[in-house]
């Protein structure tokens, strides 16, 4: 339905599409009202394999554009948000600064901007997030978790709401 929103999640490294994590935002999205879509990106772990991917995902007719990326796929969804031009960009542990990607902190392009990291992510140092906030200005909300932010996916899950209702 082209009226409603669409929230695209694109997820980690090692993780898939149907992770708890982002069933767990699926449902808060569909909640709201909005369709959503988890882009598979198993069949590689090259980041920029998976921003094509993204790119190339056929997206169904929508009213509003959300990306939500995990670790890697904050990464993918950051850089493809350069072209998708969504309203909303959500983040959570975004890889960024780390070797082996193009862009260690690739420019976010969203009317609305947030990420989450948690203080105690072993995987993605939490300097790095911070690094990447301060460079382009974007709110950026530090939590008691590590990487998975299994412990504060309600965090963002808020997060996701008042991006949905911005829209």
């Amino acid at each position: 339905m082209p009226n409603k929103p669409l929230v695209v999640f694109s997820h980690g490294k090692e993780t898939g599409p149907q992770g708890r994590k982002i069933r767990k935002l699926q449902e808060i999205a569909e909640a709201q009202g909005a369709q959503t879509i988890s882009v598979d990106y198993t069949s590689t772990y090259d980041p920029t394999e998976r921003v094509n991917i993204l790119l190339n995902t056929e997206l169904p007719a929508h009213n509003g554009l959300i990306l939500v990326g995990s670790s890697m796929g904050g990464y993918v969804s950051t850089t493809a948000s350069a072209q998708l031009k969504p309203h909303g960009l959500l983040l959570m542990a975004p890889a960024f600064g780390l070797p082996g990607y193009p862009n260690n902190y690739p420019a976010p392009v969203a009317s609305q901007v947030a990420a989450v990291h948690g203080w105690h992510d072993d995987v993605v140092p939490v300097d790095n997030a911070i690094a990447w906030a301060r460079q382009h200005n974007v709110r950026l909300v530090l939590v008691n978790d590590n990487h998975s932010l299994h412990s504060e996916v309600h965090t963002v899950g808020q997060l996701l709401v008042g991006m949905l209702q911005q829209l």
